[in-house]
């Protein structure tokens, strides 16, 4: 009985915890980077097309309004005693290690200001091209600020997607039981559907509140997407096989 040969070429490579979850950190960071240059785009798309009378003062105005939600909603989490300060202090550190600590701040200073007569060198000729574009380029900086607040709210709200698959997992937990001792019947397709499908919602959440060109209240975004983050844990945790 001839013996089968496996191809050298062909090589099944099993990931380890630590390898999964880098690529899970990496993927998570494409997308955060994702959300934040779309918005960016976002902003600027908007400064041209729907608010060219409003220009800065629209990001401005998205950064004081994100603020004012943590002010006046989220003074308790679980994550910190003093949820304003922590997104505040957050916003603070990413502009200084984006705008300051690379210098970006002390060019768009020197670049800035008008050109003297027969002023000689490269900043006259950067001033021409920096001018046009400037009020984009400070919308950037605000957009990004608006950006570290956001994702300082999201992850004070992580909790709450906790609490609500917590939940979801016992109900579903408790429907496959009913399932089980009632002989309903088994569908793996709805299972495994429902167990993808958990991962993107918490993503997609992320991805769209991230990168909203208008101020909204982080319940009308969080909310709905934890629900439905535990509606997938629930179908997912009632759909299990019955016997292990």
């Amino acid at each position: 009985m001839a013996e089968a040969v496996a191809d050298p070429r062909r090589r099944v490579v099993q990931q380890g915890l630590f390898s999964k979850s880098l690529s899970a950190a990496a993927k998570l960071i494409q997308w955060v980077l994702f959300s934040l240059v779309f918005s960016i785009l976002i902003e600027w798309a908007g400064m041209v097309l729907w608010w060219p009378e409003e220009g800065l003062d629209h990001s401005r105005n998205m950064l004081v309004a994100e603020i004012s939600y943590l002010d006046t909603d989220f003074r308790r989490s679980v994550v910190t005693s003093d949820p304003a300060r922590f997104a505040k202090r957050f916003a603070d550190n990413t502009y200084y290690y984006l705008f300051e600590v690379t210098r970006f701040i002390d060019f768009i200073r020197w670049v800035s200001p008008p050109s003297v007569a027969n002023e000689q060198g490269v900043r006259p000729t950067l001033h021409k091209i920096y001018n046009p574009v400037a009020e984009f380029v400070i919308a950037m900086m605000q957009v990004t600020q608006v950006f570290s607040v956001r994702l300082a709210i999201l992850t004070l709200a992580m909790p709450i997607f906790l609490l609500f698959s917590l939940v979801a997992l016992v109900d579903g937990l408790v429907q496959r039981d009913l399932r089980r001792w009632g002989g309903g019947r088994e569908s793996s397709f709805v299972y495994h559907y429902a167990k993808k499908a958990a991962l993107p919602v918490v993503v997609l959440s992320w991805v769209i509140y991230l990168a909203l060109p208008f101020s909204l209240h982080p319940t009308f975004v969080i909310l709905p997407f934890a629900a439905l983050f535990a509606m997938t844990v629930a179908v997912t945790a009632s759909t299990f096989k019955k016997y292990l």
